[in-house]
């Protein structure tokens, strides 16, 4: 594959302030993270200390293999709700390597409320289950949580997305095949219970570890039986009476040293064989990225450059570079790993779509994961497009996308609006893993353009009403429009929400994607096949 000719002026003047931009941007979102990740209330780390526990991260950093990579996921979720007081949805996520084997790890947050679960909460460790059924990864839960928030609790409990959903994944894994580890350092209440309950193996530290479907208040004000932790559900009750727990441990230490032990007893997974070469570093270094991507979003940059500080020594072997040139196809490795990536240059035309959708196919044809690279403002709209065919060409490339066997990664390098996040593997289309930068924003189309659509609409209401034309009342639209697609597109909001596996700093992508691609290969490829295309 040939080297990319990069044509970026590190020199210039755009370079340089786009460069200053963006380094702010990801300075925001490293301290935003850090908060998330480490600021707690001192009253809540020394419970932590009196109770003779680690902090959750440590408890992850004992865990894993020395020297090896954690890749954490969604740490800014629920970043914007709650009132902040559920930092990274008060659970810890991540894919790691524990005795040489790559892993799910799923850890409570008893720095925050005690671990007590939140909605966000739970549809992250839905998630975070997903992942580990998509992928084939074995799981292992860190447990220490108080139960469910019961003042939120018409959002924890009926839905198919929340707590329920858990254990039927749990489930699921195991009927899969899939192996689960429950280490248990604190309480485990209510639903939680059912976390050691459905793994295979479970370890739980003596004084401190606990698991009951009713605490002793609970029970008192049900039953009026009195009772207390350890003989309701100890570790010296469940290893040697109930046999619910499989394991003591004196310590947290013993605990994952005995985890750990478990682990590998574990056969090893035939990945499959995905074509591989020696990795080697981009040519190019990846710091300039923060010079290439614009201070506006709506400012179009050449996603070639973007992908020359991604994949291995730069090199990428373009897929008809003179024909549908806004969307930009072909193959690349990133870490080793064969891909095949699509970008976008710009709105999505006809040609394009219809090159990407033949694309698609030939990546299928080939066994080659596929990684889009969004920043896309939408399908091409209006008569001249519709009479050439736009929605059933747009249709040819989503059909393509969502039916694809192989393995699909995203990451939304910037805009990402409209039908556009569709053909381009938006969360809907279950990519294995999708990754936003801070810069990032997503809605049905751009703040401008809703507050301006919603304000013509209104004009003609006033005018089909036969009533005065009311400009004040069209101009508050437009301008409370525009201030809640500010808000709601932000990548913050996104990231909050769950519609990603996390912000990423852009230098950290090709990392991210190697470990993402790596975990993906756990899993058989799925059984070819397309639906119907419209010629």
């Amino acid at each position: 594959m040939r080297k990319i000719q990069s044509r970026v002026n590190t020199s210039g003047a755009d370079f340089k302030r786009y460069f200053a931009h963006n380094k702010a941007v990801v300075q925001e979102f490293s301290d935003k993270q850090e908060a998330a990740r480490h600021i707690r209330p001192a009253r809540d780390l020394d419970r932590l200390v009196s109770q003779g526990k680690m902090r959750p991260r440590d408890r992850i950093a004992k865990l894993l293999d020395p020297g090896t990579p954690f890749l954490e996921l969604s740490s800014l979720a629920a970043g914007m709700d709650y009132g902040g007081e559920s930092p990274s949805a008060s659970s810890i996520v991540g894919i790691g390597v524990v005795s040489g084997r790559e892993v799910i790890i799923r850890a409570d947050d008893p720095t925050v409320k005690g671990g007590a679960w939140y909605p966000l909460t739970m549809k992250k460790i839905v998630r975070a289950l997903d992942i580990a059924m998509e992928n084939r990864l074995p799981v292992i839960h860190l447990c220490d949580s108080a139960g469910g928030n019961l003042q939120l609790q018409s959002d924890l409990f009926p839905d198919k997305y929340v707590g329920g959903r858990i254990f039927r994944n749990q489930s699921i894994l195991s009927k899969m095949g899939v192996k689960q580890l429950a280490l248990v350092f604190g309480h485990c209440t209510a639903g939680g219970a059912y976390i050691p309950g459905l793994s295979d193996y479970s370890v739980i530290v003596r004084g401190t570890g606990a698991v009951f479907l009713g605490g002793p208040p609970l029970v008192k004000a049900a039953t009026g039986e009195i009772v207390s932790v350890e003989d309701l559900g100890g570790a010296d009750m469940h290893t040697s009476v109930s046999g619910s727990c499989d394991y003591p441990a004196a310590t947290e230490d013993e605990a994952i040293l005995i985890g750990r032990e478990i682990v590998a007893q574990w056969e090893r997974p035939q990945k499959w064989p995905l074509q591989y070469d020696t990795p080697e570093p981009p040519a190019y270094d990846p710091d300039e990225l923060y010079g290439i991507i614009p201070d506006n979003i709506k400012t179009q940059f050449d996603m070639r450059e973007v992908i020359a500080r991604l994949v291995d020594g730069s090199r990428f072997h373009e897929y008809k570079p003179n024909y549908g040139t806004t969307l930009i196809c072909g193959y690349a490795n990133i870490w080793g790993f064969k891909v095949g990536i699509l970008a976008n240059n710009g709105v999505l035309f006809n040609d394009s779509s219809l090159k990407g959708a033949h694309f698609i196919e030939l990546c299928n044809q080939n066994n080659t994961p596929l990684v889009f690279l969004q920043n896309i403002t939408g399908y091409m709209i209006g008569q001249e497009y519709e009479r050439r065919g736009i929605t059933k060409d747009g249709a040819k490339m989503i059909m393509a996308q969502s039916c694809s066997h192989v393995p699909k990664f995203t990451v939304m390098c910037n805009g990402s609006f409209g039908a556009g996040n569709y053909g381009m593997c938006g969360r809907a289309f279950d990519g294995r893993f999708l990754f936003t930068w801070p810069n990032h924003q997503i809605g049905v189309m751009g703040g401008d353009q809703a507050a301006n659509t919603l304000a013509e609409v209104k004009l003609n209401q006033m005018r089909r009403s036969g009533l005065p034309v009311d400009q004040a009342e069209i101009d508050l639209l437009w301008e409370t429009t525009r201030a809640a697609y500010r808000d709601q597109t932000s990548a913050y909001y996104s990231t909050s929400q769950l519609w990603d596996d996390g912000i990423i700093d852009p230098v950290d992508t090709r990392n991210a994607l190697g470990v993402a691609i790596s975990a993906s290969l756990n899993a058989p490829l799925a059984t070819p096949g397309f639906g119907v295309f419209r010629f």
